[in-house]
């Protein structure tokens, strides 16, 4: 054992003598302890306890971020430390919210990769349930009352290959497509898309796989508002409750139907009235929906081309039939096929037919009561063929797929009112119509009995030449690949529209975080807004605002006409099956 020396033994017997303890090294180390311990919790109450730990998936504010020097100076101060250097005082912050803090920012950012060839273009496709799609193809005989739908949904919705006994049509890639069967086409293209993606954090756009046309076919006739209305309802409660719908409240999806909107614009509940209410929806209307007809005072559809029945599977399928639209003879001045519209004064079919038919140049095929050869695939695209122009006045309602099927076969489309085209397929078509097509207006032809043979002939070769050339180039843009493949280098109406589609949520999604979302937008001008150039904001008087002038409700809607127009479509759909 270690001995304590002499002088220690002699304090410590004083100590006694005077009647005090003598002092324990484990008091002092505890004293410094409590000293430790005090310096600890002031700094973490005074400090950290001020400014909490944030979610690392949330920003954090810039008030917070600024704060924190000062409180770390503060308690420095009194530490009696040295004090630490007070930041520079800066610039009022911007009341704009900062880039990281949107949900889509990480969408936007893929944008500036470029090793990554999908970057900005990213589709995320929601998993419907069946009732949405799936199950209305396996009861497809419900979906027309006239039409046996199962054989045109056939083949991934182009229908039954066509013959081609006449010569007319290519070796490959012909089908008997159904004007109404995009829902299915556009489904099963986007199933081939490069760049989906199961991340709806980087998609550029959602695709809601409805098949909204299909549906309201199935329930227009003989059913009452509920069940008309049962499935859209249905399906926006079933996307409000996905977390990928709050991100922008919808204005980030869109889906197709491939019918005329006004099927989807029911102004009341009443029986009587068309259609469903899909488009009135609140959710709905921040959705983009793709129609083959969309309305020019609405801005949440938008118009894509009617299916042809050409779908290529490869490029050298569209090259080899462009070439051989151009080297065809064309003996015809200009062509009609069509009926009369004998119940609508406005139309100008009677007249057209009339002017055709005492015309030496005319090609007419008149479509009246079913006559078998013109809802001939065969017989239709001879005649275009075989013309310089194709007449495209409005049908029952602005557009005709006729209008592309002219095209397809390298026939300079003349048009009557601006809304069977230029304000439609603003997407898809050049907005200098006069480059690809003649603008006629129908008052010229009702009023003035202008000679359409006349005002075509005045055209000089070189120009109509250098139009139809022009025609021949829109074709790829304006057909629909074979869904099961995809072409090579061109792209297709599914391509061009995927393509608005992104651009559209991009510019939202930027304007949001600039904060130039539109105030002043005006929807039921919303056909202005489609023609305006790249950097242009506000619109004016318009040159077709007699055209787009008609008396209208509260919803920017034509009601009645609308209506009526839809209901003649489908009458003559089920007149032309008999």
């Amino acid at each position: 054992m270690r001995r304590r020396s002499s002088a220690f033994n002699h304090q410590e017997e004083m100590e006694k003598a005077n009647g005090k303890p003598p002092p324990s090294r484990l008091c002092f180390l505890a004293t410094l302890s409590v000293m430790f311990w005090i310096m600890i919790f002031y700094f973490h109450f005074t400090v950290l306890s001020s400014n909490p730990i944030s979610n690392p998936d949330q920003p954090v504010p810039f008030s917070s971020i600024s704060s924190k020097p000062q409180r770390i100076s503060e308690a420095y101060e009194a530490l009696e430390l040295p004090k630490m250097k007070a930041p520079t005082k800066s610039k009022p912050a911007d009341t704009r919210q900062a880039p990281e803090a949107f949900p889509f920012t990480r969408a936007l950012q893929t944008i500036e990769n470029k090793s990554d060839p999908c970057g900005g273009r990213y589709i995320y496709v929601h998993d419907l349930p069946s009732r949405f799609n799936a199950d209305m193809l396996r009861d497809c005989r419900k979906l027309s009352l006239w039409i046996n739908m199962c054989k045109f949904t056939s083949n991934a919705g182009m229908g039954p290959p066509l013959e081609n006994s006449d010569g007319v049509f290519s070796n490959t890639g012909w089908y008997a497509t159904n004007q109404f069967a995009v829902d299915v086409i556009f489904n099963n293209r986007m199933k081939q898309y490069e760049c989906l993606t199961e991340d709806p954090s980087i998609a550029a756009a959602i695709f809601v796989p409805f098949y909204a046309g299909f549906d309201i076919a199935r329930y227009l006739w003989g059913y009452n508002t509920s069940v008309r209305d049962a499935a859209s309802l249905d399906l926006v409660e079933w996307l409000m409750k996905r977390p990928e719908w709050s991100v922008m409240g919808g204005r980030d999806h869109f889906l197709v139907a491939g019918r005329i909107t006004w099927d989807f614009r029911r102004l009341t509940d009443s029986e009587t009235d068309w259609g469903n209410k899909l488009l009135f929806l609140p959710a709905a209307r921040n959705m983009s929906m793709l129609v083959v007809e969309a309305s020019p005072w609405n801005a949440n559809d938008f118009g894509i081309p009617y299916p042809t029945y050409f779908h290529p599977a490869k490029d050298a399928d569209v090259f080899i039939w462009q070439d051989r639209m151009r080297q065809l003879e064309r003996k015809f001045l200009f062509s009609f096929a069509g009926a009369p519209r004998p119940d609508n004064p406005e139309s100008i079919r009677g007249k057209i037919i009339d002017q055709c038919k005492r015309s030496k140049v005319c090609k007419l095929l008149e479509c009246d009561f079913g006559e078998s050869k013109c809802h001939s695939p065969s017989s239709i695209m001879q005649m275009f063929q075989s013309s310089l122009f194709c007449l495209q006045p409005q049908g029952d309602s602005y557009t005709r797929r006729s209008a592309f099927d002219s095209i397809l076969a390298g026939c300079i489309p003349v048009f009557f009112h601006p809304g069977s085209a230029y304000i439609q397929y603003t997407w898809h078509l050049p907005r200098n119509y006069s480059t690809y097509s003649v603008f006629i207006p129908e008052d010229d032809i009702r009023k003035r009995s202008v000679s359409i043979e006349e005002r075509l002939k005045q055209i000089p070769p070189h120009v109509v030449e250098t139009m139809r050339e022009t025609v021949i180039s829109l074709i790829p843009s304006l057909i629909y690949a074979d869904p099961r493949s995809k072409l090579e280098t061109l792209k297709d109406a599914f391509d061009v529209a995927v393509q608005a589609i992104i651009d559209k949520v991009t510019r939202l999604r930027r304007d949001i975080i600039e904060g130039h979302e539109e105030k002043d937008f005006i929807e039921e001008n919303s056909w202005k807004y489609a023609l305006l150039e790249d950097g242009q904001r506000t619109v004016g008087p318009h040159e077709w605002d007699p055209f787009f002038s008609k008396p209208k409700d509260g919803n920017g809607d034509s009601g009645t006409s609308s209506a009526e127009a839809a209901k003649n479509s489908w009458k003559n759909e089920q007149r032309s099956q008999t």
